[in-house]
């Protein structure tokens, strides 16, 4: 699939009223996910790329009802999958494109984006967009709840030298966006990156 926006939101419009029920089992990988944040009580939190929403609940019980949570993503379709999830109480939803986002900057402690990092569209700077929005020291967590090899081989495919995702990859793209790397998880059951806005 191309990174090109109208591409991903063709792709994911069509999938999302059944995007939940193709991977029922995520919920608990993406709360774990949400938990090595280490988000506090009256935080403010972007979902990039939110889909479905499946990580708002979790990141509504992380910063409670005095904290900021916001949904953020370019499919309609998906939004209102998260709306008829129910996941619209735990979160401000906002159709926007992630690459410029109407978040003023610094105004976030924390951006989570589950699957985001391969549908960017020019990863340097939208990491960078990313990193507007965050406090220094705030923290960014990439997420997916499988790992690179287990889904390239659901693909049917193998994991590329050239895959973004891959550390030594993502440490350097990262860094030139203004975040620093301090943990990358790659296992069969999950993939996250976290990193800090650097100052």
């Amino acid at each position: 699939m191309s990174d090109d926006p109208k591409d991903v939101q063709e792709f994911f419009g069509a999938r999302a009223a059944d995007w939940d029920a193709r991977f029922p089992d995520d919920g608990p990988a993406y709360a774990a996910a949400v938990a090595e944040l280490g988000l506090r009580p009256g935080d403010s939190v972007l979902d990039a790329g939110c889909g479905t929403g499946r990580a708002l609940p979790p990141l509504r019980d992380a910063v409670g009802p005095n904290g900021t949570v916001i949904g953020a993503d370019l499919t309609p379709a998906m939004l209102a999958a998260a709306v008829d999830a129910g996941r619209a109480d735990s979160a401000r939803l906002v159709l926007t494109d992630v690459t410029r986002l109407p978040v003023r900057t610094g105004a976030l402690d924390a951006v989570f984006g589950a699957g985001l990092i391969s549908h960017l569209p020019d990863p340097a700077p939208n990491l960078r967009e990313l990193a507007r929005t965050v406090r220094p020291g705030g923290q960014l967590a990439l997420f997916h709840p499988v790992g690179r090899a287990a889904l390239a081989a659901r693909h049917g495919r193998q994991i590329a030298d050239d895959d973004l995702r891959a550390e030594p990859n993502l440490r350097p793209l990262l860094a030139d966006a203004g975040w620093r790397m301090v943990r990358y998880v790659d296992e069969d059951d999950r993939y996250l990156v976290l990193a800090l806005r650097e100052d």
